[in-house]
């Protein structure tokens, strides 16, 4: 598949999951908010004022992150319409939410303290321009956390990359490809951001932080 059909499944698949992906009835991606108490520790280790989420969806953690720090500013966004509609529902203030493509962030440089994306990255066919993407829009020693499927072998991630996902996009996915340690270390490293930790975390979850080094 090309980078549209990968993009026009994703938009298929979170159009009809945007009604219930925060409820009791949202199958596997309930596993998403696993997520969430990792990505709130490693935001406590540092001050920060305005938060991107990558991949937001309906905004179930930005919601945590307004709760807890009503006075920071937030931005969302998310390649499917509906997704953003349900978010926008919830009529969070300090929150700006928007449709948009994370493989080309539309916001000037340097606006971020931190960016945050969880479980979204697998679905970017043009996965590098997303992180030079990250980069631009980071401020000078900001951070890019991020979650998302891993494995710990090479072979794990052959198969969910060449048999399994293949498979689950003939259902109405669009899932791209799970990465290792190394993979992500070289995306870093060709957006000039520095990764400081991988882990992996629980099931198949990789944690991984990254920092765009600070002004000379």
């Amino acid at each position: 598949m090309n980078s549209e059909q990968y993009k026009a499944l994703s938009i298929r698949e979170f159009s009809k999951a945007a009604a219930v992906y925060e409820t009791d009835q949202a199958g596997v991606y309930r596993m998403c908010r696993k997520d969430y108490p990792d990505v709130l520790d490693e935001l406590e280790r540092e001050p920060f004022q305005d938060l991107l989420d990558c991949g937001c969806g309906t905004a179930p953690m930005l919601s945590l992150l307004h709760e807890k720090y009503p006075e920071k500013h937030y931005t969302g966004i998310d390649l499917t319409p509906k997704m953003i509609e349900v978010a926008k529902s919830k009529q969070m203030e300090n929150v700006d939410l928007i449709v948009g493509d994370c493989e080309n962030l539309p916001f000037a440089e340097n606006s971020f303290d931190v960016v945050i994306c969880c479980q979204s990255f697998h679905h970017y066919p043009n996965v590098q321009d997303f992180f030079h993407s990250v980069y631009r829009v980071l401020r000078p020693n900001g951070r890019l956390i991020l979650r998302d499927m891993t494995a710990n072998t090479a072979a794990a991630r052959w198969f969910f990359n060449h048999i399994e996902m293949p498979v689950i996009n003939l259902t109405g996915h669009g899932d791209v490809h799970v990465y290792g340690r190394d993979e992500v270390r070289q995306l870093c490293k060709n957006a000039g951001l520095q990764m400081e930790l991988f882990e992996k975390r629980g099931f198949f979850r990789l944690h991984c932080v990254a920092r765009k080094p600070a002004a000379r």
